[in-house]
């Protein structure tokens, strides 16, 4: 059975999509099979691995409110054995949506929508990665109630630990009434500054604090990984010889290894 991870932190420009985008295509270049949710109504994601978001007709937001089923919202991108279900601005609006059909429809269970989905297609997938927004309402909240476990991506800059503490009582809190096998896969450190004591700082700090849940590999700041979502490619594509390619690779392989795939 497939595991389903997702990308967590309130706190945008962590590194959440960049990672998203680019975990997901390691894994696939590294023989797995996985699926890319875009779960940010900005759909950063979906242009980021080069989907236009008007080659489907159907999306996120149309599995989630019931309009049809996930595979049908699938697309096969340009990578072998990488699929993803792209996004949309309708996903703004999601929150109210699901609200207003659990008070009018008996039995809707709004923060279950994507695990009833996701249920029926783990099998087919070794990784779905789900890349969620930089907020911790219902649309967050249906992603931690259908993974497994959550990556947490944090800037190596000043405050990185700021607001942390609230991600981990709303994964506790999941835990407790949502998902109690939902674990933290692993905390990401992002946006190295090598030139700069700050960053080797931040590294120390998170190490202390997250102990053996930081992953080894640390994806330094570089305008290479920038530049290739605006082109619709991951930086395993976009220039594959890069320090940015060479680091998600060594952070599949740590996330295929933590998982024994």
């Amino acid at each position: 059975m497939g595991k389903v991870i997702a990308l967590v932190n309130q706190k945008g420009g962590v590194g959440k999509t960049t990672t998203s985008i680019n975990l997901s295509a390691s894994l696939a270049i590294l023989g797995k099979k996985v699926l890319l949710i875009d779960l940010d109504p900005q759909g950063n994601t979906t242009t980021g691995i080069g989907i236009n978001k008007g080659e489907s007709p159907l999306n996120i937001y149309d599995v989630l409110i019931g309009k049809c089923h996930i595979k049908d919202a699938m697309i096969a991108t340009k990578y072998k054995q990488l699929y993803v279900v792209p996004a949309t601005i309708n996903l703004a609006g999601l929150d109210i949506e699901l609200l207003e059909k659990s008070r009018t429809e008996p039995g809707f269970v709004k923060v279950a929508q994507l695990k009833n989905h996701l249920m029926e297609i783990k099998d087919f997938f070794d990784f779905i990665i789900i890349d969620c927004p930089p907020s911790l309402g219902l649309i967050t909240t249906n992603a931690l109630a259908a993974s497994d476990s959550v990556i947490i991506p944090v800037q190596c800059e000043f405050f990185a630990l700021e607001g942390i503490m609230q991600l981990l009582n709303t994964i506790r809190l999941a835990q407790k009434q949502l998902n109690p096998s939902l674990d933290i896969e692993g905390v990401l450190l992002t946006m190295l500054d090598s030139r700069t004591n700050l960053g080797f700082e931040v590294v120390e700090d998170i190490q202390k604090f997250f102990k053996e849940k930081v992953y080894n590999t640390i994806i330094p700041r570089l305008i290479r990984l920038t530049e290739a979502p605006s082109h619709g490619e991951p930086i395993i594509a976009y220039d594959p010889k890069s320090r940015g390619s060479e680091a998600y690779i060594n952070l599949a392989k740590e996330v295929i290894e933590r998982n024994g795939k």
